[in-house]
């Protein structure tokens, strides 16, 4: 298994939603006001109904394009030196879509010529796609495009491809495939410094991270301050089709998420490292108040009665309120440039929902 849970994120599913009358953290057709200027709920753990997180705007547009200092040599996360003299056709791929995120961001999203199948922002959306079922890597489709650095990380395969690629003279960086609040500037600085355009980097990475502070900041003015009352919230990885149900715990990212929305994140607390199988009793047991998933699990299971189905599921406070919180897959546990944006949008249905329809 790889570094991260990330490894099994996003698989292809059709896009679900909570549907009419479902509870959402705001208005997406306007501006939306700061959360401090929300009226929080009395109880978040008294709330019932579902609910889906949406960020306003989901592209991803970047500054202009940052001086480069070319050729750069770099150390990837593999202990391997690589050159690179060249960023004109640049393929960024890794399952959650961060990658290419960042690209985009740091303002070389004209120079990306490809994409896989989880980055789907509008941005890019038109791009080649050179993956296939689901997160193979097709290095026919690569090739095709002629890249002149490939930036990707162990989360995506089959490995040989990418031998294949360095075979062919192709640079390929293999970065970090951990994803977590806390390593979102050290991605940055990674891609910047493989794409020569370190100071970049260095001003992105120092605006995310103070997004991120100053977003945790105001989820911490508007969610419950008394230990006791805080939202016990478990994430579940959910591919009905396959009969997949997982847990995420310590180190999933999803524990990162869940502090950085003020709550207890019930696996942890509950000793689960990474991911395991969901256990029926120990779910149970666990007691989650809030249920949150990937828009597309909550699809493949069929809507909120399914995932009552699940094993354990129903015997939760969470599955007896219908409090499920859904979001898109790409977006969820990215931890990319979005990051402060996930967690705007998820504190809105979790402490002052509005509902519509």
């Amino acid at each position: 298994m790889c570094t991260t849970v990330s490894a099994l994120l996003l698989t292809a599913a059709l896009a679900g939603c909570a549907g009419p009358g479902a509870a959402t953290g705001d208005s997406a057709s306007g501006p939306r006001r700061p959360l401090a200027e929300l009226a929080p709920l009395a109880d978040p753990r008294a709330q019932t109904g579902p609910g889906t997180a949406s960020l306003p705007d989901a592209d991803i547009t970047g500054a202009p394009a940052p001086a480069q200092h070319l050729p750069v040599t770099v150390t990837d996360h593999q202990g391997t030196r690589v050159t690179i003299g060249d960023t004109s056709r640049i393929l960024a791929l890794d399952r959650p879509g961060t990658l290419a995120a960042t690209v985009f961001s740091l303002g070389l999203g004209d120079r990306v010529v490809g994409r896989d199948v989880s980055t789907g922002f509008p941005s890019a959306r038109k791009l080649p796609l050179v993956t296939r079922n689901g997160h193979q890597l097709n290095a026919e489709a690569v090739l095709a495009l002629h890249p002149s650095v490939v930036l990707t990380d162990t989360t995506l395969g089959p490995w040989d491809v990418l031998l294949q690629l360095r075979d062919a003279g192709i640079p390929v960086v293999v970065l970090d495939a951990k994803r977590t609040m806390g390593n979102v500037g050290a991605l940055v600085h990674d891609v910047a410094a493989a794409l020569g355009a370190p100071e970049a980097g260095d001003r992105l990475a120092t605006r995310l991270d103070s997004e991120i502070t100053a977003k945790k900041a105001e989820i911490a003015r508007l969610a419950p301050t008394d230990p006791a009352r805080r939202l016990r919230i478990a994430f579940l990885y959910l591919r009905g089709q396959s009969g997949v149900y997982y847990l995420f715990g310590k180190g999933s990212g999803a524990d990162s998420l869940i502090d950085g929305l003020n709550g207890t994140d019930v696996a942890t607390e509950a000793g689960v490292e990474g991911m395991r199988p969901v256990n029926p009793e120990a779910l149970a047991k666990a007691k989650p108040d809030v249920i949150l998933m990937m828009t597309k699990g909550m699809e493949s299971v069929g809507g909120v009665d399914g995932a009552l189905r699940v094993p354990g599921v129903a015997q939760t406070p969470a599955g007896q309120h219908r409090r499920f919180v859904d979001m898109d897959d790409s977006q969820i546990l990215g931890f990319g440039p979005r990051t402060a944006g996930v967690l705007d949008a998820l504190a809105r249905v979790l402490y002052a929902p509005e509902v519509t329809g």
